[in-house]
Parts: structure tokens; C-alpha cells; sequence
């Protein structure tokens, strides 16, 4: 339990460590392509790490980078023809930021300081604490600007040929100020995540001082 929370909070992707910004920004224009894209990076780092550790006795130190991408990049494939034939909805949403997923350097990264230097359990620890660090971020962020930005929280709309139902939801503000649609532009994506970082590291900086 230990490693998934620091993997959460101590090691978290986004907030901490500063990678997969480029995904982070891109996707996050609404709340369910922000959870998507975390599981779907949750599934890859997942299968990756724990296929890392599984073979790491057998891969040299000069190859090990080509192994590893090699084996991440089967995973995205894999993941990235079922969502082409089953959602193309949401494959068609995710666009190039889904097989980008292969260079991600949260997933090449867990798999090279972890994967390959800790046995199942640990990777396997590892990655689900590492991917719902990342996924809570882009859920956070993607909720805050869809809701600012746009008055609605989309919980399905792009999915909605598998699972049956759509649900858009309209969130009254006051018209006045609200809809903030710098929110839902690129320059909103800067300014959420800016401003998520400096509350993060100032509760985390108090809880310091505080013990």
C-alpha cells in the first residue's frame, strides 16, 4: 500500500516528477477524455512493468531501452486497434496523443527505474500507484475545465456506444462570470495546471513543517 501512495503523492507523474505534460494538456478538455486517458496509461504501465520484471534477468544493460520500448509499444498497439474497432469515438478523440504512449517517458521510466530493478509485486505496485497519480491529476484537471470553461461535466459521450447511455451534465453558474472559455483553450490547460501545482506543493510543504 505503501509504494501506491507514494506513487500517488511522492512520485506522482505530473505534479512531481513533470512528465506526460504534453497528454496532460491535450486531452484534458473535459472530464472523460481526461479518465480515459489515465486508464489507458494505467493498462500500459501495468502490463509493461510487470512484462519488465518478469524478464529483466534475460535483457543485457546495452539493450534493455529498445526491449523496453519494444515491449510497451506492443501494449499500446494492442490497446490502441481494440479501442479503433470498439470506440472509434474515443480513438478518434485520443488521436495522436494514444500511440504517443509509447514514448511517454512515465511509462519507459517506471520500466527502467523500477520495473527492471524490482521484482512483480513491486512493479506491479508501482505502476498502479504511478498511473492513478497520473489519472487523478488529468480527472482533476479536465474536471475543473470543462465545469469553468464550458458549464457541463461529461461523464460519457464518447463511450457511449459501449456502454449504452450518455451522460452530459449541465452545471448552472452565474452567467456573469461563468462560462470561462479561456479555460477550454490551450492557454486554460497552462493556467489549471499551474495553479494545481502551487496548491499542491503548498499543502505538501505545510504537511512538512508541520511534522
Amino acid at each position: 500500500m505503501k509504494t501506491i501512495i507514494n506513487g500517488i503523492i511522492n512520485n506522482n507523474p505530473i505534479l512531481v516528477l513533470l512528465l506526460g505534460l504534453c497528454s496532460t494538456l491535450a486531452v484534458t478538455t473535459n472530464f472523460e477524455n481526461s479518465y480515459i486517458m489515465g486508464i489507458c496509461v494505467i493498462i500500459v504501465l501495468t502490463f509493461s512493468n510487470v512484462t519488465v520484471s518478469l524478464i529483466k534477468k534475460f535483457v543485457t544493460k546495452n539493450v534493455e531501452i529498445p526491449v523496453y520500448i519494444l515491449i510497451i509499444s506492443t501494449f499500446v498497439t494492442i490497446l490502441e486497434v481494440l479501442l479503433k474497432n470498439y470506440v472509434k469515438e474515443l480513438y478518434d478523440v485520443l488521436g495522436i496523443y494514444l500511440p504517443l504512449i509509447v514514448v511517454n517517458c512515465i511509462v519507459l521510466g517506471r520500466a527502467i527505474e523500477v520495473a527492471s530493478k524490482s521484482n512483480v509485486r513491486t512493479s506491479f505496485k508501482d505502476a498502479i500507484g504511478v498511473g492513478l497519480g497520473y489519472t487523478l491529476v488529468l480527472m482533476i484537471i479536465g474536471a475543473f475545465r470543462e465545469i469553468i470553461g464550458n458549464n457541463t461535466l461529461t461523464i460519457m459521450d464518447s463511450i457511449s456506444s459501449l456502454t449504452g447511455c450518455k451522460a452530459i451534465f449541465k452545471i448552472y453558474t452565474p452567467n456573469n462570470i461563468l462560462p470561462m472559455n479561456i479555460l477550454i483553450k490551450p492557454a486554460g490547460a497552462f493556467i489549471t495546471l499551474g495553479f494545481l501545482m502551487a496548491l499542491f506543493n503548498h499543502i505538501k510543504g505545510g504537511n512538512k513543517d508541520e511534522s
